[in-house]
């Protein structure tokens, strides 16, 4: 079914649009909400062009979205449509500042094993040859001397070169380490698909709205609370304080989390 390609008074309103293609795709409005996890008084509403359910602009692009790719017609002539009707599309807010989840905190500085190792191979070596050359020495020594006449025991102990015990590896941190504790860090990564995404702080300022294409990574941090709006969540991989989430969502659900400091917890 298209839409957008006729005069602009002939054109359906974009609840009618996605009402008349639900229809034709056989489809009833249990199924579609079923699919796109957008509650049922909801799809009614939207069918009505009725948005005031759908809890602001941004949700509402959102279940456009959804609804229309469920019932099989292309979704961006009916966002236009109601971004013309709303007020337009908002720009893009500059997301808070980025924090690398990849980039691993320096490690603290080490001890110089290998100079100490060579340090203490010398000081053997050289122990070992002071003791042969006092040993071809004619003058008995202060500490061990030879009585005049007597023939040296064959059973005392001769000195031995000691092996430097093997330096201790300092334990390296963590590259969870790296996410800082006072903050929340969400890293997502498409990479099974692309996926529309939004995300809040904890005021509810917007950071991002829009498409995250497969094969791209954004990362959002907060000094509270960040928000998000997976329209595929099936295709997202989560990465919240530096810990990777095992969550796995199906292609085509759309997801509401929320994150806050610490070990990760779905809102």
């Amino acid at each position: 079914m298209s839409i957008g390609n006729s005069p602009e008074d002939d054109r359906p309103s974009i609840g009618r649009a996605l009402q008349q293609a639900r229809i034709a795709a056989g489809l009833t409005v249990e199924e579609v909400s079923s699919s796109t996890r957008v509650r049922i008084p909801i799809v009614h509403a939207i069918e009505e062009d009725d948005f005031s359910r759908c809890g602001g602009d941004v949700y509402a692009r959102g279940h456009i979205r959804n609804i229309a790719r469920a019932v099989g017609i292309d979704p961006e002539p009916l966002v236009e449509r109601y971004d013309d009707g709303h007020g337009g599309r908002p720009a893009p807010t500059p997301a808070a500042p980025l924090f690398e989840a990849e980039r691993i905190r320096s490690e603290p500085r080490r001890p110089n094993w290998t100079a100490a190792m060579v340090a203490a191979i010398v000081a053997v070596i050289g122990f070992v040859g002071f003791t042969l050359f006092n040993g071809g020495d004619e003058k008995p020594s202060n500490t061990a001397q030879v009585a005049e006449g007597s023939k040296p025991d064959k059973n005392a102990a001769k000195p031995t070169a000691t092996k430097p015990a093997d330096p201790k590896p300092v334990p390296s941190e963590s590259a969870i380490a790296a996410a800082p504790r006072d903050k929340v860090t969400v890293k997502l990564s498409a990479g099974q698909g692309k996926s529309w995404i939004s995300v809040k702080d904890h005021s509810g300022r917007l950071l991002f709205d829009g498409l995250l294409l497969q094969g791209e990574s954004k990362t959002f941090q907060d000094k509270e609370r960040i928000d998000l709006v997976l329209g595929n969540a099936g295709a997202i991989e989560l990465f919240v304080n530096g810990k990777k989430l095992q969550d796995r969502f199906e292609p085509g659900q759309v997801e509401r989390l929320s994150y806050t400091k610490g070990d990760p917890e779905a809102g």
